[in-house]
């Protein structure tokens, strides 16, 4: 593997993780549990494809600016990564006329194939467990177990096939989900996004929307994150 894939993997599969404790250290109040709509800020950016240098930088400049406030005017704390979504975005843009950086020292791959098989078996249980409609998930999961080693090898290529079975499971959980289930999740996203609106562009609020009513949908039916990026 070259050096250059194996930064891209290193920065993209620790995507989730790198933000949410970059931002508990940010905010210097020790453990910090990111909320349901700032996994799906999160992922939004992951799929806008913001580089995780951007967010890191987005995050720190949201709270100097914020510690740079007289103490009065600082009546609240940070308590979502929403509040650096603007902070973030400028970041990106600032980026996105930028050399590309130097290739990075060599990493070690962020996780083992048993790991990924345990993830991905997991995964597979669940659907199981989850009736005939979703067999057809489960089939395509099981060629990829079936076949590992292989992908294992393409990292890239693996979350792009788990997150084409992923779109699927959507798909199918939605057919299911009532219009008070539907009602009912946007009420909670109006409620966790309702300070921060002035915060975000139209189009960042409908992917933002998109993330976190599709990821709602999917822990209220029981059903796994097959991506990569829930490896734990």
């Amino acid at each position: 593997m070259s050096t250059e894939e194996e930064r891209w993997e290193l920065n993209y599969f620790n995507y989730f993780t790198e933000i949410e404790e970059h931002f508990q250290r940010a905010r210097g109040t020790g453990w910090f549990l990111l909320s349901p709509l700032d996994w799906a800020l999160i992922e939004s950016w992951k799929n806008a494809g913001v580089p995780l240098e951007a967010v890191l930088r987005g995050i720190d400049r949201a709270f100097e600016t914020w510690r740079a406030r007289k103490r009065s005017a600082r009546f609240r704390m940070i308590n979502s990564l929403a509040y650096c979504a603007q902070a973030v975005m400028e970041e990106a843009e600032r980026m996105a006329g930028r050399e590309p950086a130097q290739p990075a020292r060599e990493a070690a791959p962020p996780f083992s194939i048993d790991e990924v098989r345990r993830h991905l078996e997991q995964g597979l249980e669940m659907l199981r467990s989850r009736g005939d409609v979703y067999t057809p998930v489960a089939q395509g999961l099981e060629k990829i177990l079936a076949d590992l080693e292989t992908h294992y090898g393409n990292l890239e290529e693996l979350e792009q096939r788990l997150s084409a079975l992923e779109e699927k499971m959507a798909s199918i959980a939605r057919l299911a989900q009532s219009d008070e289930e539907l009602f009912e999740a946007r009420k909670e996203l109006d409620r966790h996004l309702r300070p921060y609106r002035g915060k975000m562009s139209a189009e960042q609020l409908a992917m933002l929307e998109k993330q976190f009513l599709e990821r709602r949908l999917l822990e209220s039916q029981g059903l796994p994150r097959l991506s990569l990026f829930y490896i734990r």
